[in-house]
C-alpha cells in the first residue's frame, strides 16, 4: 500500500483528478476522424479526378477516321439488262 502511495506522490497524480482521455476513446476519434478522410477523398475522386480523367483520355485518344467515298453511287432498285450507254465501236 505504502509503495502505492509513493507511485502517486512520485508521479504527481492524486485519485481525485481525471487522467485525461484513455487510450481507446482517443483511438475510437482517430478512427472517426481517419473515416472522414476517407470519405472526402472518395468523394473528390469521384466528382472531380474521374471526370477529369476521362475528358482527357477522350482527348488524347486517336481513334482511326473512316474515309468515306468521295462519290456516293446511287443503287437502282430495277437494273435494266441493257446499259444505258454504249462504247463506240470503231468502224474498220
Amino acid at each position: 500500500l505504502r509503495e502505492m502511495l509513493d507511485f502517486f506522490q512520485v508521479n504527481e497524480l492524486s485519485p481525485n483528478e481525471r487522467l485525461g482521455p484513455s487510450g481507446r476513446t482517443m483511438e475510437a476519434n482517430l478512427k472517426k476522424r481517419i473515416n472522414a478522410v476517407i470519405a472526402i477523398i472518395r468523394d473528390i475522386e469521384k466528382t472531380q479526378t474521374k471526370p477529369t480523367n476521362a475528358m482527357l483520355q477522350s482527348l488524347f485518344e486517336l481513334e482511326p477516321q473512316k474515309e468515306k467515298p468521295l462519290i456516293v453511287e446511287k443503287k437502282y432498285a430495277q437494273e435494266s439488262e441493257q446499259p444505258r450507254f454504249r462504247e463506240k465501236q470503231k468502224e474498220d
